[in-house]
């Protein structure tokens, strides 16, 4: 795979052998918390579009903030760059190795919930806790967070959406994740522990994000160059009593952005998923029988009662897939609140604006479904045939979505035929980011065969069903240059982005000022730069 990103050179000088290393870090974690075994070092050293140059030393996982600090210490004394590594859903190349002395920091032990205070609606986790499992705690409490997760929360983390920034559930409403942060425990290059926020009288329970400088908004969408977080304090709502859903088909695109936008001025849903035709295709292609039944049997359990949701179930094996032209994009929302007449308001607003600009109702089928796995196996990160998947993003302006759109398809124009010659489809999906902005995502399937990545995400069964394709650098070569002919779209219109990893032109955009406060917050916490040497733009 493209291996640009992940070839920055590294000023860390010869650290002593793995052997010492190893030795040194299973004092800390024990002996079984360290790993040097091929496959699992090569896993750890690729993401879901690429794998490193470099094949990464040593995998630790510590368990607890003292554990943590003590690893981060001892690889500050070494001199050894340090890769922090949550769900391994980055396609940013964010936590790849860039030498063959730097050690992988497996978070995957650091996943409890720590407390929850629904006195104080807040709940405090450790940065390895997955969404799903946070869902799983809260919901007995009637609790829940404002952003509650990426569709990918089965494997995602708090502290990985905090570092690389994700959006869907609650998105719509509230933002992203770091909009529902209250403070976090962060340890520092050389070990130190930094807490920010509020924190009570005993110095250890916070509260409230906002007091001084926002000092935990500096750690947010760092790529895990600035500080590894430990732990991580959210705040909490009553999950609403009740939601409803709502699907529109547009017949362009543009009409589907200029709708989305004016759905997210009015604030009326917490979450919207729109496709255009082609990823429409690809996901109903992908569907069978088998997930079918599992999602009949998730909306029916979803629903207020038995009876309701039987009825929802059948409508939705009544009516099949044809619920949209082959031709058209679909725009799918979600909306939430206390009373039941408020969430159809909403529903029958988002209908109007809808129809003003030129949709029409269809079955909300993809509605009810996203809201009922919300966490599904990530099958999608293969496409039907056994293709690789990637995607890339441009988060813009809603004014200026679709313009952003119509300069994409531009340039798809221009490469389909290198796209035919080399077997590459593509699609899109759209979403908004609370009442600012829209999400513009080209996704990518192209045939290049499946990774250990994807053996070590992917449903078993799911991947055994898959043709296994060789390996196609040279349709590889072509999506890379089409992924950063979407990010230059994106300059033109001041676009930001998640995932930065190494992949996104995030320092080119900075103004002297920002650089020069950047670099001083990096020396300070970083002052060797053992963080994810490259990431966030950072020199190596």
């Amino acid at each position: 795979m493209h291996a640009d990103a992940t070839t920055t050179p590294s000023s860390f000088p010869a650290p002593p052998s793995a052997a010492a290393l190893e030795a040194a870090f299973a004092a800390i974690v024990g002996a079984a918390n360290v790993r040097d075994d091929e496959a699992s070092l090569k896993l750890h050293s690729e993401d879901v579009y690429e794998a490193s140059a470099y094949v990464a030393m040593l995998i630790v996982a510590p368990a607890t903030l003292d554990e943590l600090g003590a690893v981060v210490a001892a690889a500050h004394a070494a001199g050894v760059a340090i890769a922090p590594r949550g769900g391994g859903m980055s396609y940013t190349a964010s936590y790849l190795p860039v030498t063959d002395t730097s050690v992988s920091l497996d978070m995957s032990r650091m996943d409890r919930v720590l407390a929850i205070s629904p006195e104080d609606m807040t709940v405090t986790v450790q940065a390895g806790c997955t969404w799903r499992a946070l869902n799983d705690a809260l919901a007995p409490h009637g609790l829940r967070t404002p952003f509650w997760g990426p569709m990918s929360g089965l494997y995602s983390t708090i502290g990985g959406g905090l570092s690389q920034g994700n959006a869907m559930f609650g998105a719509g409403r509230y933002g992203t994740a770091s909009e529902s942060m209250i403070a976090m425990t962060i340890v520092l290059g050389d070990g130190r522990v930094l807490r920010t926020g509020a924190r009570g009288p005993d110095g250890d329970t916070p509260f409230y994000r906002h007091y001084g400088p926002d000092i935990a908004g500096l750690f947010c969408g760092d790529s895990g160059t600035l500080g590894i977080k430990a732990e991580i304090t959210m705040r909490l709502i009553r999950t609403p009593a009740h939601e409803d859903y709502a699907s529109f088909s547009f017949r362009s695109g543009t009409d589907l952005l200029t709708a989305l936008a004016e759905i997210a001025r009015a604030g009326i849903a917490c979450e919207t998923c729109g496709f255009d035709p082609g990823l429409t295709r690809v996901r109903l292609r992908r569907m069978s029988l088998a997930s079918d039944i599992k999602t009949l049997a998730a909306v029916v359990g979803k629903q207020k009662s038995l009876t309701k949701g039987l009825a929802a179930a059948a409508r939705i094996a009544l009516g099949g897939r044809n619920f949209v032209e082959a031709d058209e994009y679909p725009l799918h929302i979600v909306a939430e609140g206390r009373t039941a007449a408020g969430v159809a308001a909403d529903i029958a607003a988002a209908h109007a604006i809808a129809v003003r600009h030129g949709g029409r109702a269809i079955d909300n089928t993809i509605a009810k479904v996203i809201r009922a796995q919300p966490f599904p196996v990530p099958n999608s990160m293969l496409g039907p045939d056994g293709e690789s998947w990637a995607s890339v993003h441009n988060h813009v302006s809603l004014s200026n979505a679709p313009k952003v759109f119509a300069d994409i398809e531009t340039l798809f124009a221009g490469m389909q035929p290198e796209f035919d010659a080399h077997g590459i489809t593509f699609g899109y999906l759209f979403t908004s980011l609370a009442t600012n902005a829209i999400t513009v995502e080209p996704v990518f399937y192209w045939p290049h065969g499946y990774r250990p990545i994807h053996a070590a995400l992917m449903d078993p069964g799911h991947l055994a069903g898959l043709p296994k394709l060789d390996a196609n650098p040279a349709a590889t070569a072509v999506v890379t240059r089409a992924r950063d002919a979407v990010k230059a779209i994106g300059v033109e219109y001041g676009a930001a982005h998640f995932q930065i990893g190494r992949a996104y032109p995030y320092r080119q955009s900075r103004d002297a000022a920002s650089l020069a406060l950047l670099d001083a917050v990096k020396a300070l916490v970083d002052p060797v730069r053992q963080f994810n040497p490259g990431g966030l733009g950072f020199p190596g």
